[in-house]
């Protein structure tokens, strides 16, 4: 092993052994695909809280409801989660109350209709957030298996030489510790994008779990 004078970032990543060199690469993989995530999933979370606002002020406007659900069903993709479980909800009391059922069994269909609707919805909602905590909790340790193949890789090479001194010693040991550096970077802000989104998701889920109880209940005022 030579010694380096060059202790450039660049330098470094570029004289370290193979498999250190396979594990930054893996490591920023994983940083770009987590970033890409974190800004796709931070817009999509902005524009359901806000198509959600929108549907609750046409919701408790007062409106007919069927004239709701007949400009949501047109349109279905632009209303939101929450106006899509609406829609399944009122499509299937509509129909409920088509074929002659009576009293409860009315609320029956829209019920599970709601419930099959609000779990498509959150799965579509936690889409690519098990990717973050995978790789908030995993980054660190791929990154400290290119540090210590880099440490043994250096002080290998030091058996080489007749005077081991810290000038001999030191690129290597920086080299390996990059790998460390590069896997923090990867893992820091995905475990703080998870964390948000996971409390955002959470509200959501709230909001929407309230708005089946209510609307199942002003749908059985209308059957009595």
């Amino acid at each position: 092993m030579q010694a380096s004078s060059d202790l450039s970032l660049l330098s470094l990543i570029g004289n370290a052994s193979l498999p250190v060199q396979i594990v930054m690469l893996i490591l920023l993989g994983a940083s770009v695909l987590s970033w890409t995530y974190i800004f796709s999933k931070r817009a999509a979370l902005r524009r359901a809280h806000e198509q959600t606002r929108r549907f609750e002020d046409d919701f408790w406007a007062g409106g007919d409801l069927t004239v709701l659900q007949q400009a949501i069903a047109s349109r279905r993709n632009e209303h939101g989660a929450l106006a899509r479980i609406f829609d399944a909800g009122m499509t299937e009391f509509i129909k409920a109350r088509r074929s002659s059922s009576r009293g409860d069994t009315l609320l029956d269909a829209p019920r599970r209709a709601m419930k099959a609707a609000f779990q498509r919805e959150m799965d579509s909602l936690e889409s690519h957030l098990n990717f973050l905590a995978s790789t908030g909790s995993v980054s660190p340790y791929i990154g400290l298996l290119g540090t210590v193949w880099g440490i043994m890789h250096a002080f290998m090479g030091l058996s080489t030489m007749q005077q081991a001194t810290l000038a001999a010693v030191a690129p290597g040991i920086a080299e390996a510790l990059i790998a460390t550096a590069i896997g923090l970077f990867a893992a820091i802000p995905a475990v703080l994008a998870y964390n948000r989104y996971t409390s955002q998701i959470d509200r959501l889920s709230i909001r929407f779990e309230s708005f089946v109880d209510e609307f199942l209940n002003i749908l059985q005022r209308q059957v009595h």
